[in-house]
């Protein structure tokens, strides 16, 4: 069969195609290749004439894309992709007066306070759906550490056009060059200081597109009204350079990341969430960095100091963010010595937040519990309001995956192992491949824990390190762990000049360069 009559024949099979109107309960639809999954009657009730259907070739998911929400992520997608169009006009120094007004805008009280009270209201509201208000307050904390960031954007050496490899050859040379990458998309929960830091990738003369989580929202729109666009206004950038996706719907989000407009799609937030996410942005041919689930492990073997572990880990447990600790391993033959300066420590870091501590025991490690800690039960501080529960539950080895989402009351799993290879195979087997810790003063341990533990971020003492800003002094825009695969040729840690692509340009001297050595006639 010769080219023509085989495109003849592919044309012929995929028959003719139309578009999607209406779904019908039952219907078939393939995925994965090999695999159906079938449209539920609430999913064909509410699909309508213009509405989409994404269906995720990972896990069969049908998830519905009203109308409505899709042309209110394509406007944004739109307004960033216009203004990315206009970058190579605008320069770094009008990028660095950008950073420079948006921390002015947020350090100046009148317009704080307008954003401070949009955050009040969002956290009022998520409170009273029960939901999570750890990382929603906008707290001064909070409002220094992102006007910090904005201002080390500010301060950051410009990287567009940079020259990192030049080539010579007689007559001419090859000069390699960092240029920007094109617009980025963000889906991230509802924490406002990330708000911030995704702005960083204009430092190297991208556009960013994103969508906040919805308990957030009021909080956004109002950084958006008063620090955001008033900044890009003043430095002459491109109005969309930083756009926000305007709705609450996750269907919005799962819009964004089908566009194929975007160059990087950055997710964060919760494992199942941001997997999704991703899988929607692989398969619209995007590159992805994703931040899903967290949650540090840290292992004590033969050659751990008391004072360095019990310190360790204490000053893992002042909050919860994803690097806080949430699995311990103790080798046995130091179980006897270590579990009570681990129980210690972890009913210290509950007095040091005032609101006690929850303990999870491994099956088989329950042995080295105090009995007053396994009969005791404890208040505990939930999204949903206090919650009387035993102090320690057992936990079954299949679950040491499990990220303890915790609001005030310190919680970790803790398991006593034969030996520190098993303490790496657990690792290994059920975390999210992110952060791990070794506490040992064995040098060989540490060099053997190193090359076998698989985890971008692998440290000998707490774990809170593991941050960008805290680091490498650069506001991160996500961190990734090693869950589905280790990064291709970059770290965990995801910053705003670390979004680029290379060029190649060439300054030819010779003007009768020719490959075959032919003179110029």
């Amino acid at each position: 069969m010769d080219d023509a009559a085989a495109r003849t024949a592919s044309t012929d099979a995929a028959g003719p195609s139309a578009r999607l109107e209406a779904l019908v309960p039952g219907m078939a639809v393939i995925y994965g290749g090999d695999k159906v999954a079938h449209v539920t009657p609430a999913l064909a009730a509410a699909f309508r004439p213009g509405d989409r259907l994404v269906v995720v070739q990972d896990t069969g998911a049908l998830l519905h894309v009203p109308a409505a929400e899709a042309a209110v992520a394509e406007a944004a997608v739109g307004r960033a992709h216009a203004a990315f169009q206009r970058m190579g006009q605008v320069s770094d120094a009008a990028i660095t007066a950008f950073f420079e007004a948006f921390a002015a805008n947020l350090a100046d009280d009148a317009r704080w306070a307008k954003i401070a009270a949009a955050n009040a209201a969002d956290v009022e509201s998520a409170r009273a759906r029960g939901r999570s208000t750890t990382r929603l307050v906008a707290s001064e904390a909070m409002r220094r550490d992102m006007i910090a960031g904005l201002r080390a954007w500010a301060s950051a050496p410009a990287a567009r056009g940079r020259v990192i490899e030049t080539v010579r050859h007689d007559g001419w040379r090859v000069e390699q060059t960092l240029a920007p990458l094109g617009v980025v998309g963000f889906v991230f929960e509802g924490r406002p200081n990330v708000f911030a830091d995704a702005t960083g990738v204009l430092r190297t003369g991208n556009t960013v597109v994103f969508r906040i989580g919805s308990d957030a929202l009021g909080t956004a729109r109002a950084i958006v009204e008063h620090a955001l666009d008033p900044a890009i206004a003043a430095a002459g950038l491109p109005a969309g350079a930083a756009a926000l996706v305007d709705s609450a719907a996750h269907a919005a989000g799962w819009s964004m990341f089908c566009d194929t407009r975007l160059s990087l799609a950055v997710a964060r937030g919760s494992g199942p969430a941001v997997a999704q996410l991703g899988a929607i942005a692989r398969q619209a041919g995007t590159a992805v960095s994703l931040h899903g689930t967290g949650g540090a492990w840290m292992i004590a073997d033969a050659g751990a100091d008391p004072v360095r572990f019990h310190a360790a880990v204490f000053h893992s447990l002042d909050r919860k963010v994803c690097n806080t600790l949430n699995v311990c391993c103790i080798v046995r033959e130091r179980a006897e010595a270590l579990v009570p300066l681990f129980l210690k420590a972890l009913h210290q870091a509950g007095e040091r937040r005032g609101h006690g501590a929850k303990l999870h025991v491994v099956e088989g490690s329950q042995g080295w519990i105090p009995a007053d800690w396994m009969g005791a039960r404890t208040l505990v501080s939930r999204a949903e309001g206090p919650c009387e529960e035993p102090l320690v539950e057992r936990l079954a080895e299949a679950d040491l995956g499990r990220e303890w989402e915790w609001e005030e009351t310190p919680e970790v799993t803790l398991a006593v192992v034969d030996d520190l290879d098993q303490a790496v195979g657990l690792f290994n087997r059920y975390s999210p491949q992110f952060t791990a810790s070794l506490i040992s003063g064995d040098a060989d341990a540490q060099r053997r824990f190193y090359e076998s533990v698989n985890a971008p971020f692998v440290g000998d003492g707490f774990t809170r390190w593991v941050d960008g800003q805290y680091a490498l002094d650069k506001p991160e825009l996500g961190l990734s762990n090693w869950e589905h695969g280790r990064l291709f040729a970059r770290g965990g840690v995801l910053a705003g000049d670390g979004v680029f692509t290379v060029r190649s340009r060439v300054v030819q001297d010779d003007a009768h360069l020719d490959r075959g050595g032919a003179p110029t006639p």
